[in-house]
């Protein structure tokens, strides 16, 4: 079972921070969340990730720095996955449509191009 899929919304509000800035201190952390709860509260928080295997930590100095033990691209498939699955059905298609659906998507040319790049990859890898 994948860990990262059962965070509560403060353990996935750090562990975003975290893929977002690389490596953070507890006092950090707190500048990153919405509403943030005391530094002891963030300190709970982060020894129950780390309990969860999803944290690396290292000393520096007096303070320890936290980062992800996941790459983020990593867990991010797990996430995308994850919602595939609940919301779409496991269908990248209904995924992409409901994107492409919402009118506020606004897709460059570049990003067509590279997905239809990908799309003809995934083609190529499939014969």
């Amino acid at each position: 079972m994948d860990p990262h899929l059962h965070l509560s919304r403060r353990e996935r509000q750090i562990m975003d921070a975290l893929f977002a800035e690389g490596e953070l201190t507890i006092n950090q952390l707190r500048d990153h969340l919405p509403d943030p709860p005391t530094p002891m509260a963030i300190r709970n928080m982060v020894r129950i990730l780390d309990e969860k295997g999803l944290l690396l930590r290292r000393k520096v100095g007096r303070e320890f720095h936290y980062r992800p033990r996941r790459q983020r691209a990593r867990a991010g498939q797990s996430a995308l996955k994850k919602v595939l699955n609940t919301f779409f059905d496991d269908s990248i298609e209904k995924a992409m449509g409901a994107y492409l659906a919402d009118r506020s998507a606004n897709l460059s040319d570049d990003e067509r191009q590279r997905l239809h790049e990908m799309i003809d990859a995934a083609r190529k890898r499939g014969e």
